[in-house]
Formats: structure tokens, C-alpha cells, sequence
């Protein structure tokens, strides 16, 4: 999969319309974690030195009522975008509208402009999720050129991705690119041995995920709440843990079509009530009591899964693998990070979500090949579907010439 990327692209005093995503989590007013912020630095950092004006796009949140809009303006990140850069970024709080063009009229070289939430637009007919033709014709005539670089929607077909790409040249932004290099070409030629790590609470949400893998991988490694619904569908007394009974014929069907490929818990953390204070215990699944409920994987399971990721050269991890937010139930989810931290000669990559913010909330932002900005996005790029953000960029030209320093 050869996508333009940034250098291929000639933006010299061009206006360049770069889709980010700075849907950032906020809390009374205040960003509580800026790193899809950081990730998206390099991308504007290098528009910046090639003297290109840069216009944002970003959503944040839902928009369903205009009181939705007062909590969900983008004015907030354009300040701690100001302060990560060491630069004024305007803001302008709008989507559209004399206002909005004029300040794009006015940009120099290196200057940058924020526009306002892009799901503003959702009020009226849900116009940038449904990719109305009217806006994404209207916001790409406001550049020369387009960015894309947020991969966490580019598994949606809006009006500020796919809208925009379709009417003006596409390349990829740096943090795309990473993602495509890295989901993208373990999903289409991983090398081996690949060892895969799923959690999260259901099976229903990575049946075609798990399906996926089992055809591409050497092993699938299953923690989380979704271990429950297969060891129940073997027969196994899971207590009160979470489980989907309408999935336990599904389950025991990919047991089967793994034909040992799928790796299940072998002990586990039971505690008498969900909560962070509870009392617990680690046990067998024999023992586990009618009141009890499954909270992590146990001590002997950590070390089965280090034992099947020993020497595999590919692992990707995608679902914390216990309730990682308690910190009695997060010890499971930790001894993951530390065997895949440790990894040295491994190519090591978190599929986003949970186990993406568990990774970082425990320190191990640092020491991963690659920890993915996308949720739903990397898990629909794991179950081999086409992304409609990333078939929307441009593909690379080969010239065709020999010389390894060509600038074609």
C-alpha cells in the first residue's frame, strides 16, 4: 500500500488543509491528555519549515445539541497547540463563512489557522459525518493542497477527510504514514513468528479481528473479559464475570477453527464485588465462587504468555487484559507491557483503545515500536478492511528511475 506522503508534495506558500485529530479528552475546561496533540506535531512542524500555511481541521466530541457546543469547542486545544509549538495559532470559531475565509485570505508563510469542531456541521442534517457533498466541496476550496494525517477517523467516511480528498491532491501526514506502515504491513506481510494479544470485554466487538488473525498469525493470545465467553463456551464455571451468552456458539467456533492457535487464560483474579477495594483472590476457574467476578488474568497466565511470545518477531496488542483502572486488577495488564517492552528485537505495536491508554497511563509511552492513535480505525485495519480515510489519499507515483536520491 503506497501512499503520497508529505514530501511528495510541493507546499511552499500554498494553503495547506491538514485533517488532524485533536479529539482530545476535557475535564471542567482543561485537557487531561494532549498526546493526540503531541502526535501530530512532526506533520505541522515540517508544513512550518516548508513555509506552507496550514489550515486544521479537527472534530471533538459529539455535537447533538447546541449546549454540546460549549463544551466541545476546539478554542481550548488551539491554545495548548500554541504553547507545544511556541507559536500563535488562530483560532477562528467557525466552520464556514466570510469570517473563516478571511482569516485564510490573511495567512503567511508558516502561519497557522484552527477552524472550529467540524461535527458543528452535524446539527444541520449531520453534514461532515454523512460527508455532504455541498461542505466538502466548500472546505476544500478553501486550500490548495490536503493532509491527512488523523488516523483515529480514518475509518469514517466524512465530509473533512474523504470529502476534502476527493477534490484536491492527498498525501499522507507523518503520523498516518506510521500507521500504514505499521498496521498496514503487519496486517498484509507480518514477520514471523506474529503473536497476537486480544482483550477488552466482548468477543462481538473483534469477531472479524480475531478471524483475521488467526488466518495471518502464529498464535492469539486472550485476556479480558471476552476470556470469559470462551471458557464458558468450553464448559467453564466463570462465577459473575461478564460474559455474552448469545456469543458462547460463536466462540466455541473459532476454538475450533484455531485448531491451537488460540491461547485462553489459565488462572485468574476473582474479586467478590467490582470495585477497586474488593476483596480478591487469585484462583483456577474450578474454584471460582457464583458471586465472584473475573478481573485479570492471574500470575501462571502471565507466564504462559511470555513463554508463546518468546523469540516471535512480530506482536501486536489490542484490549488491556484485566480492569486496568483498579490498580489491584492491573497487575495482568502491566506484566503485558513489561514482557513487550522488553522485547528488543520484536516489532511491538498497540492497536489504540484501552490498552493504548494503559500503556501510556503506565509509563511505557517510550517503549514500543508503535502505539496507535486509533481505536475503531486500527481495529477495522487488523480485520483487513479497506479504510476510507487512508483509500482516499493519493497513491505514490514510481517514475521509475533507478537512482536511490531521485527527486521525481
Amino acid at each position: 500500500m503506497k501512499k503520497k506522503v508529505l514530501e511528495d508534495l510541493h507546499v511552499s506558500g500554498k494553503k495547506v488543509l491538514v485533517r488532524v485529530d485533536f479529539n482530545v479528552p476535557i475535564k471542567d475546561g482543561s485537557i487531561t491528555d494532549d498526546n493526540r496533540i503531541i502526535q501530530a506535531l512532526p506533520t505541522i512542524k515540517f508544513l512550518i519549515e516548508e513555509d506552507a500555511k496550514v489550515i486544521l481541521f479537527s472534530h471533538l466530541g459529539r455535537i447533538k445539541t447546541e449546549e454540546d457546543k460549549k463544551t466541545n469547542s476546539l478554542e481550548v486545544v488551539s491554545k495548548r497547540l500554541a504553547e507545544l509549538l511556541d507559536m500563535e495559532v488562530t483560532f477562528v470559531p467557525v466552520t464556514r463563512g466570510e469570517k473563516l475565509e478571511k482569516a485564510i485570505n490573511k495567512m503567511k508563510p508558516k502561519d497557522i489557522v484552527m477552524v472550529e469542531n467540524t461535527r458543528f456541521e452535524d446539527l444541520d442534517g449531520k453534514k461532515e459525518s454523512k460527508n455532504d457533498p455541498e461542505l466538502g466541496e466548500y472546505w476544500a476550496s478553501l486550500g490548495d493542497v490536503f493532509v491527512n494525517d488523523a488516523f483515529g477517523t480514518a475509518h469514517r467516511s466524512h465530509a473533512s477527510n474523504v470529502g476534502i480528498a476527493s477534490r484536491l491532491e492527498t498525501a499522507a501526514g507523518y503520523l498516518m504514514e506510521k500507521e500504514i506502515r505499521y498496521i498496514g504491513s503487519t496486517v498484509e506481510n507480518p514477520e514471523k513468528p506474529f503473536v497476537a494479544i486480544l482483550g477488552g470485554a466482548k468477543v462481538s466487538d473483534k469477531i472479524g479481528v480475531i478471524e483475521n488473525l488467526l488466518k495471518i498469525s502464529d498464535k492469539v493470545l486472550i485476556g479480558g473479559g471476552m476470556a470469559y465467553t470462551f471458557m464458558k463456551s468450553l464448559g467453564y464455571n466463570i462465577g459473575d464475570s461478564i460474559v455474552e451468552n448469545d456469543k458462547l456458539d460463536l466462540a466455541k467456533s473459532l476454538i475450533e477453527k484455531a485448531k491451537g492457535k488460540l491461547i485462553l487464560p489459565v488462572d485468574l483474579v476473582v474479586a467478590d464485588e467490582f470495585s477497586e477495594d474488593a476483596n480478591f483472590r487469585v484462583i483456577k476457574y474450578k474454584d471460582i465462587k457464583p458471586y465472584e467476578t473475573g478481573m485479570d488474568i492471574g500470575p501462571k497466565t502471565v507466564k504462559q504468555f511470555k513463554k508463546h511470545l518468546k523469540g516471535a518477531k512480530t506482536v501486536v496488542w489490542n484490549g488491556p487484559v484485566g480492569v486496568f483502572e483498579f490498580e489491584n486488577f492491573a497487575k495482568g495488564t502491566k506484566a503485558v507491557c513489561e514482557i513487550l517492552a522488553n522485547m528488543k528485537n520484536a516489532k511491538t505495536i498497540i492497536g489504540g483503545g484501552d490498552s493504548a491508554a494503559a500503556a501510556i497511563q503506565m509509563g511505557y509511552r517510550d517503549d514500543f515500536t508503535h502505539i496507535s492513535t486509533g481505536g475503531g480505525a486500527s481495529l477495522q485495519f487488523l480485520e483487513g478492511k479497506e479504510l476510507p480515510g487512508i483509500e482516499s489519499i493519493d497513491d505514490s507515483v514510481d517514475c521509475g528511475c533507478d537512482d536511490s536520491n531521485c527527486d521525481c
